[in-house]
């Protein structure tokens, strides 16, 4: 028997983030490495020679900057019945449902945020608004996982 739909595992990625940063991060191990196999030789332009130390150290550089254009596609949601896990691009939380008063995403936010109990906000950036209606669609899945283990049962019923 299948999960009712709003009671799904959801994970969320941003999208056109991602395709972004892929190809900045190419672009930039391109273009770094065409500078430095570009400072061929050595070459003297003054005071300064370039070897070959040179040319590997800023193939090196443009790999790290390729790496850390890449650290913009690292946001990630999870969540399911239990909680959810926000991975950002420096940190991560993992909080059960309880701790959550709501799933926001504000008209001109650029991605949805985590209302919790105690009136702190924590960015979920896995969820852009830049994804137009995948965003939508993972908020309000969200949403549903938040209402379906936030639900009090019924006082009056007595199979709860």
């Amino acid at each position: 028997m299948s999960q009712p739909e709003e009671l799904r595992p959801v994970s969320l990625r941003p999208r056109k983030a991602r395709v972004v940063c892929g190809i900045a991060a190419v672009a930039v191990l391109v273009v770094f490495t065409w500078v430095g196999l570009a400072l061929s030789g050595p070459v003297n332009t003054g005071p300064a020679v370039f070897g070959t130390g040179d040319r590997v150290a800023m193939i090196a550089l443009g790999v790290l900057a390729a790496l850390g254009v890449l650290l913009l596609a690292r946001p990630r949601v999870e969540a399911d019945a239990r909680g959810i896990r926000v991975r950002n691009l420096l940190g991560s939380h993992n909080l059960p449902w309880s701790v959550v008063r709501a799933v926001r995403f504000n008209r001109n936010s650029p991605w949805a945020s985590l209302e919790l109990a105690d009136d702190d906000l924590i960015a979920v950036m896995a969820v852009q608004a830049t994804d137009k209606d995948y965003a939508v669609e993972g908020v309000r899945a969200l949403r549903a996982l938040h209402a379906a283990a936030t639900a009090k049962p019924d006082a009056g019923d007595p199979t709860r």
